[in-house]
């Protein structure tokens, strides 16, 4: 399996893992344990799955206030939580997996959106992550 592959499979597997916990309210640690009972899921995939989710929680207060700096219009609460997830894990990519291309990371994120999200999902998450990636670039 290549690493594109294997990202993209812990991409998804982190953001239904941080969507469940958001909507239902259950808490991380059990939503990753019980994802992670299933043998069928790769151990590469388990890795990076748990890293990007343990990221995002750990980081969740930074992560979350650039979110809401980029899209003031829209209230992080207000976001659907499948938008809210994906950008939590982009933008933890984009801080903290320094082996992760800005471009990649972004990209990945509008083709979550595009099978997960809404009918705009891919625009919006798009631009609220070039906001971001622009900043970060700005103050480098």
């Amino acid at each position: 399996m290549t690493v594109s592959r294997t990202r993209r499979q812990a991409r998804i597997l982190a953001m239904q893992i941080l969507y469940e916990a958001d909507v239902a309210g259950h808490p991380v640690e059990a939503v990753l344990a019980r994802h992670f009972d299933d043998q069928s899921i790769p151990q590469p995939v388990r890795r990076y799955a748990e890293r990007l989710v343990l990221g995002v929680q750990e980081h969740r207060g930074r992560i979350d206030g650039m979110i809401a700096a980029a899209a003031p219009a829209f209230p992080l609460e207000q976001l659907p939580p499948v938008d809210r997830n994906i950008l939590r894990v982009a933008v933890y990519e984009l801080l903290y997996e320094s082996d992760v291309p800005l471009k990649a990371a972004i990209n990945e994120a509008v083709e979550l959106a595009k099978l997960f999200g809404g009918e705009s999902s891919s625009r919006f998450v798009n631009g609220v992550l070039g906001t971001i990636a622009a900043k970060l670039a700005s103050s480098s």
